[in-house]
């Protein structure tokens, strides 16, 4: 008898053998491959059942095996002890159509994958990561079902990473810094970031670009990045109000977390991979929705020679804005930008906001007699509404001040949230004031509903200080353009002003998001101390064509225009709304080159910008239709040209092109070009 269990020993030492092989056996490998096979995610679990992705382009690696997961402040966090279940593949491809934009039909074409990912031990919680793949980059998301083990989540963070496998150089700005979205880009190998924010550009030794960003932004923390040690990057949630820094009742879906992938800088340019993660249009009918051009009193202010406050140098006057609208009118321009019209400006409102009224104008602005004029004119005033970043003060006279808008025919309106980075201002848990930061939870609820509130009395809006551009406008097409990043303002302020790289950076980077009121075409490039600004007036035209915006500025001062009529013309033809951009040649940070052909008709345009290096560029016209000819009227840099020589050089000539032809031109140091070319 004592034999019997060696027996069983020995009759069961096969199978114990396999038993144990099996559970050593690495966990299955799931792929998914981009249409045309050049790009490929695969997602496993490790030992320990951590799940991870990694991409790979051409068959080489681009992100190394990267993990996900999530934390949360009331419960065990996703990262272990996970199973893979019910791979579900399909392909997509279809073609839909912009309202406005950058082009007018958008390819829409990916394979997907989605992967439930199921704990084997502990509460048994379930969720879904869905990945798509496109030929120009990777997008994905956590998906939560409703379930027991988990009504609510309340995220604390995300474990989600982006391991670059290759050394790299990064073009990045700091994330949590008192300044919001409005720093200048280091340029550092990837080893060498701190905290991020998105989009973050990476060029690796063999030329290969990708930008990590995220789309889709609705009703969640924005995505910063951290370097955790050597190439890894893992997402870092912005802080909510009260501990948490996501809320949201399950079912739920994250914004998408996006790497962009192309051979160069210019390739980026072309895609749009970010407009294809968001949701269609839920606006129906937006034949409301006008791009245009505009002009205003703005510049002015900034030079500190009228005020935004009320006195003896208040800028919106309604005799200066009479002025104003003549000037738009006379010259092509669809709207007329007031800032300072209404009450609150008086005294300490930056970071504060309380005191503004967002219906009552100053004793010296007739808004009912100016809009009345504007429209009999062929103009609509640009509406304005700083908040401060006091959007819970803003939130109690929305629906007051959108409904005087609609009223008055202002169909436009710029709202901005100056206010130093988490000290933005929300309604929290039982209507307590709480501070918040520009871009978290709290804060993309509250643009949301702007945008909403907006939409319903068919006003566009442009928000300054805002959110970060996550492709929102597909779904939400009055949601025009937006600030985010270092405008041109800096350069009426003087030292450091942005430097004359800055949007040759801001091409392969910021712009990658979506479009940005940059507001140029500063002819007089002083800046208020006296000092020089870092362009040439061939650069500001180019900025027309580079630096893309459904609502494009005239910036300057209308006498600053008249006096030099001829490189006026071209900021007055240039359209704002395009169907087809083309990435002509560029590297982030030196040049950028780009064309766009206007929607309503066959014209196209080109703007070049470089930094403070005198370069020669090439510009192959193989975007032109084959088999015609065009007049280029080209707007260069002039030979005695430079940011710190003569800035007004400019040389203006036409010359006979096909599509088969390539431009040499200079661009100065700090300039530029622009080109219309006009079929035959």
């Amino acid at each position: 008898m004592r034999h019997v269990p060696m027996l069983a020993a020995l009759l069961l030492a096969p199978w114990l053998a396999v038993a144990g092989a099996q559970e050593r056996m690495p966990a299955p490998v799931h792929r998914v491959a981009s249409p045309d096979g050049s790009l490929e995610v695969s997602v496993t679990t490790d030992g320990e059942g951590r799940a991870s992705y990694a991409v790979a382009r051409r068959g080489l690696p681009l992100l190394a095996p990267s993990r996900l997961g999530m934390l949360f402040v009331d419960a065990p966090k996703l990262e272990r002890h996970l199973a893979i279940e019910a791979p579900r593949y399909r392909s997509h491809d279809a073609t839909w159509e912009q309202p406005w934009g950058e082009r007018r039909y958008v390819r829409d074409s990916y394979n997907e994958l989605v992967l439930t990912l199921a704990e084997t031990a502990g509460p048994k919680r379930r969720f879904d990561v869905v990945f798509r793949v496109f030929d120009d980059g990777v997008g994905f998301r956590y998906a939560f079902p409703r379930q027991d083990a988990l009504p609510t989540l309340r995220i604390s963070e995300e474990l989600t990473e982006f391991n670059v496998a290759t050394p790299a150089i990064a073009w990045w700005i700091p994330a949590g810094e008192w300044n919001r979205e409005e720093y200048l880009y280091h340029r550092t190998p990837v080893e060498e970031v701190g905290d991020a924010q998105t989009p973050i550009t990476l060029r690796t030794g063999d030329g290969t670009h990708l930008v990590i960003h995220e789309a889709a932004l609705v009703d969640y923390a924005g995505m910063n990045l951290t370097r955790v040690d050597g190439r890894r990057l893992k997402a870092q949630l912005t802080p909510g109000t009260d501990g948490a820094k996501v809320v949201r009742d399950a079912p739920m879906d994250t914004p998408w977390r996006t790497i962009l992938v192309g051979d160069d800088a210019s390739d980026l340019v072309e895609s749009s991979l970010i407009l294809n993660l968001n949701a269609p249009n839920a606006l129906g009918d937006v034949s409301w929705v006008k791009p245009m051009k505009y002009v205003g009193i703005w510049w002015q202010l900034h030079l500190d020679r009228l005020t935004w406050a009320t006195g003896p140098r208040h800028g919106a006057t309604t005799a200066r804005t009479r002025r104003m609208i003549d000037f738009a009118a006379g010259h092509g321009f669809g709207g007329v930008l007031v800032e300072g019209w209404n009450i609150g400006w008086d005294g300490d409102w930056f970071g504060n906001g309380q005191d503004f009224s967002f219906t009552r104008a100053t004793p010296d602005f007739d808004l009912p007699a100016l809009a009345a004029y504007a429209r009999a004119r062929g103009v609509m005033l640009v509406g304005h509404h700083e908040t401060s970043g006091h959007a819970a003060h803003y939130e109690s006279q929305l629906d007051d001040a959108l409904d005087l808008y609609a009223q008055l025919g202002v169909g436009a309106v710029k709202t901005g949230y100056v206010a130093d980075a988490g000290q933005a201002k929300v309604l929290g848990a039982g209507g307590r004031l709480r501070y918040a930061w520009h871009e978290g939870q709290a804060m993309v609820r509250h643009h949301q509903l702007v945008v909403d509130a907006a939409a319903a009395r068919r006003i566009t809006v442009n928000p300054h200080e805002p959110v970060k551009d996550t492709g929102l406008r597909r779904t939400y097409p009055n949601l025009l353009t937006r600030e985010g990043a270092r405008g041109m303002e800096y350069n009426a302020w003087g030292e450091p002003g942005n430097p004359p790289g800055h949007e040759a950076t801001l091409a392969y980077t910021r712009l990658l998001a979506g479009p940005m009121d940059f507001t140029p075409g500063i002819f007089d490039m002083r800046t208020r101390g006296g000092g020089r600004m870092a362009t040439t007036l061939a650069k500001q035209l180019a900025l027309y064509v580079v630096i893309h915006s459904p609502l494009q500025m005239a910036a300057d001062l209308p006498e600053h225009y008249e006096a030099r009529p001829r490189a006026f013309q071209f900021i007055k033809d240039v359209p704002v709304d395009w169907s087809d951009t083309r990435g002509v040649a560029g590297e982030v940070g030196e040049y950028a080159v780009i064309a766009r052909r206007d929607r309503a008709g066959d014209d196209w345009y080109v703007g070049g910008v470089g930094d403070g290096v005198a370069r020669d560029v090439t510009v192959p016209l193989g975007f032109l239709d084959q088999g015609r000819r065009y007049i280029a009227r080209i707007h260069r840099d002039g030979p005695r040209a430079g940011w710190r020589d003569d800035q007004h050089d400019l040389v203006i000539e036409d010359r006979e092109v096909g599509a088969d032809d390539a431009l040499s031109l200079r661009i100065a140091p700090g300039g530029g070009f622009a080109i219309r070319l006009q079929p035959r």
